[in-house]
């Protein structure tokens, strides 16, 4: 008993470096963040190859069916805040934990469901708190073990969900013609309990320096306070989704705080930045641009196989986007990474690029031709889905500063797209009875969120503008208001100079 219990203790007990380890256990908290990416965020955008089975079943239409997609990214990105607050209460560890048991639990009774809105129920809500619960946890602790390998560790980790379309798709197709979609369900709950290991390596990371002889009456914050203000702002901008962004940022906070519980933290949801016009049109380019990032997979092998491509060869669509996915990615963190470079800029350019080959879609009919848009277009969201929550950080938008707590409503604006973007789609759809009119709404989408994220610059350029000139009237009148209060008393104390001087103290000589 003593063996186990001490085993335990090892296993929650944090781990103390004098500076950022950049590696150690990090490579632990990064495999496991590679895992819960595949039973996530790899989970939801494999959920197409079931959707005709289910509108099949249940006798429902495209649009009530993507509604279960839709539901899950809403719950998963809305009850952000949720889990930062959890995760501070308790430790990542049991949040984890939780959030796992959740996901288990609604994907296994997912399968046992008799309509669409039980499964609303499971998959949308259970499931989606528990995506919700697991994947911001784990990417939180993975920030805070490293420094100088940031960008390149979290890069890789973050294709977990590209390497469950590439092998977990076509797998589950497979096995799902042989046994069944609630069969298939069943297995991927299974497989989704084993996030409870990953949960497991979440050891906390405390940093403490060492002392050296001339700080030791200082502040032991005044070290890692330092570090991190100092530390390269591309170190901090390198994950795939909404959930990375959100806390990324907060690491450094989250770190100071386990060598002072008396450092101050941001606020949760700071709803001033809405003030702000250059924030208002970036995140209303993400409230569009969102539309187009998951119907494409929800409906792209339907849509191969209304052109004549059969079914198996169909799913092979999912694994090009992913392959493509992993390479957008991996490429927009290296370019990024360059100086000097307007980052808005690359964004602004990868985003209108989305919108033709959206549009392509919908003109091709054979096999190749719908591979390589699968690949142009897996290659153009790696580099969107890569960069848009971590463009906050930048001065362009919000800037570093302000971005811990304008990511919260950031993240709570881009949920409504994920809402709303695949039932639109499947609306489409049942309306024109064509599986290319969902590409036309993500094309839109993608077309009016470019407009705003062009907007950004000139909004922030005239803000700057409007408050040079209103600081520069402030002071104009400070200075008038100064000289007309202070000017007459200057005169009188050289008068009084004057007249107490030494010329005036003698008598002039006779």
């Amino acid at each position: 008993m003593t063996g186990i219990m001490s085993a335990l203790k090892g296993c929650t007990s944090p781990n103390v470096y004098d500076e950022v380890p950049d590696g150690g256990w990090g490579w632990m908290v990064a495999a496991a963040f590679f895992f819960v990416e595949v039973f996530t965020y790899g989970i939801i955008k494999i959920f197409g190859i079931f959707l005709q089975d289910l509108m099949t079943d249940f006798n429902e239409t495209n649009s009530r069916v993507s509604w279960v997609v839709s539901i899950c990214v809403f719950v998963m990105a809305f009850t952000a805040p949720l889990s930062t607050l959890m995760s501070n209460r308790f430790g990542y560890q049991p949040v984890v934990m939780l959030g796992c048991l959740l996901i288990s639990l609604g994907t296994i009774t997912t399968a046992f469901t008799n309509s669409i809105i039980e499964m609303y129920i499971t998959m949308g809500i259970v499931a989606g708190l528990g995506y919700c619960l697991t994947f911001l946890p784990t990417v939180t602790i993975l920030t805070q073990y490293f420094s100088k390998r940031r960008s390149l560790v979290t890069s890789i980790a973050s294709t977990g969900e590209c390497f469950s379309l590439l092998a977990l798709a076509p797998a589950m197709n497979a096995l799902k013609e042989h046994m069944g979609w609630r069969n298939c369900l069943i297995m991927i709950g299974v497989m989704q309990a084993s996030i409870i290991v990953c949960g497991a390596l979440l050891k906390p990371v405390v940093i403490k320096p060492k002392p050296t002889a001339s700080e030791g009456s200082t502040s032991p914050l005044k070290e890692p306070e330092s570090k991190y203000d100092q530390e390269n702002e591309f170190t901090r901008t390198s994950f795939g989704s909404v959930d990375s962004g959100v806390q990324s940022v907060t690491s450094s906070q989250i770190n100071l705080s386990e060598v002072d519980s008396s450092a101050s933290r941001p606020k949760l949801l700071d709803f001033s930045v809405l003030r702000d016009a250059s924030f208002n049109c970036y995140a209303l380019f993400g409230l569009f641009a969102s539309l187009g990032f998951f119907a494409p997979q929800l409906y792209v092998i339907e849509l191969s196989v209304s052109r004549g491509v059969s079914r198996d060869s169909a799913t092979y669509m999912l694994s090009a986007m992913a392959v493509a996915e992993i390479l957008g990615r991996l490429s927009m963190g290296w370019v990024l990474n360059r100086r000097p470079i307007r980052k808005i800029y690359i964004l602004l350019i990868c985003t209108v690029l989305l919108c033709p080959v959206l549009v392509i879609f919908t003109f091709v009919t054979e096999f190749w031709g719908l591979m390589s848009c699968s690949c142009f277009y897996g290659f153009l969201l790696g580099t969107v889905a890569s960069s848009h929550i971590p463009m906050l950080a930048e001065d362009d938008v919000i800037g570093i500063q302000r971005m811990s707590s304008a990511v919260g409503v950031y993240v709570c604006i881009q949920s409504f797209a994920g809402l709303a973007g695949p039932p639109l789609g499947g609306f489409l759809v049942d309306r024109t009875d064509n599986y290319g009119s969902a590409f036309y709404s993500c094309a839109a989408g993608m077309g009016v969120g470019a407009l705003f994220l062009g907007l950004v610059r000139p909004a922030k350029s005239g803000l700057c503008l409007w408050r040079r000139r209103n600081d520069q009237q402030t002071t104009d009148r400070d200075s008038s208001s100064q000289g007309s209060d202070y000017g007459p008393a200057d005169f009188v104390e050289m008068d009084m100079e004057l007249d107490n001087g030494p010329a005036k103290s003698k008598p002039w000589p006779v």
